[in-house]
């Protein structure tokens, strides 16, 4: 990688090291909550195609956090799988909670939905594992998205990671957002959660947030300017050519 220039590139060179790139607040939760919503009917449609009874997901909230956070105290129980892009080794970062793994299994094998699942409280089965990574392969694709704005995501997505496997993975800290979705059937209800470094979201959808931001201010703008222009009194001096007109071309001036 080339030296930073000048001193200002150098100073903002080393904090991005140290803490890694940060988006004002509420333009990184606005685009993590555009790119959530855009993705949600994609999520579903590909998951529940997959499944014997279908499950609802919802988008829970939206915050910002630091990547290495995404790693669960309780391990064992949990799924966890990192996709990497072109320009990212950590572009996305998926975990899947027991109540989702144990909901997930259920409605794939056709259990009863009206009754409760419950969830996983010992290590993951390798059943339960693909089918964990099958559902992170169908939220990975979904957040991808395609064209010019894709965040061009590794796929198929790694196998998912659980017990000790997922407890040494080393993840590298810095700005993230998180994205938490509901997974629910009937009473039983999980969750999934994403990560996504800041300076990944920004770069690719960034603007999106901004543009439907700075579209909607200039609307309110151009509606009050256009109000006040209407109630505004001015003079207006004309010169007009000495000529005989009749009271139609008079009445139309």
């Amino acid at each position: 990688m080339a030296s930073p220039g000048t001193p200002a590139e150098a100073r903002a060179f080393i904090i991005e090291r140290l803490v890694g790139d940060t988006g004002e607040p509420d333009h990184v939760i606005a685009a993590a909550r555009a790119l959530a919503t855009r993705a949600l009917p994609a999520t579903m449609k590909g998951i529940n195609e997959q499944l014997v009874s279908p499950v609802e997901i919802e988008v829970k909230s939206v915050e910002l956090s630091r990547f290495a956070d995404a790693r669960p105290a309780d391990v064992a129980s949990h799924a966890m799988s990192v996709a990497a892009s072109a320009s990212s080794p950590d572009a996305l970062l998926l975990l899947m909670n027991a109540e989702a793994v144990a909901l997930f299994v259920s409605c794939l094998f056709g259990a009863d939905p009206d009754l409760p699942v419950g969830a996983i409280t010992r290590e993951l089965s390798p059943t339960e594992i693909e089918v964990a990574t099958a559902i992170f392969q169908e939220f990975a694709q979904a957040i991808n998205g395609s064209g010019a704005r894709a965040f061009d995501l590794r796929m198929p997505i790694a196998t998912a990671m659980t017990g000790t496997t997922l407890a040494k993975h080393l993840l590298r800290d810095g700005p993230a957002v998180r994205v938490t979705f509901s997974i629910a059937v009937g009473a039983t209800a999980g969750t999934v959660s994403l990560f996504m470094p800041q300076r990944v979201l920004l770069k690719h959808r960034g603007d999106g947030a901004a543009a439907g931001k700075g579209a909607e201010q200039g609307k309110e703008w151009q509606a009050r300017f256009s109000e006040e222009v209407m109630r505004s009194a001015v003079r207006v001096e004309a010169t007009m050519p000495l000529a005989r007109l009749t009271l139609g071309e008079l009445a139309s001036l």
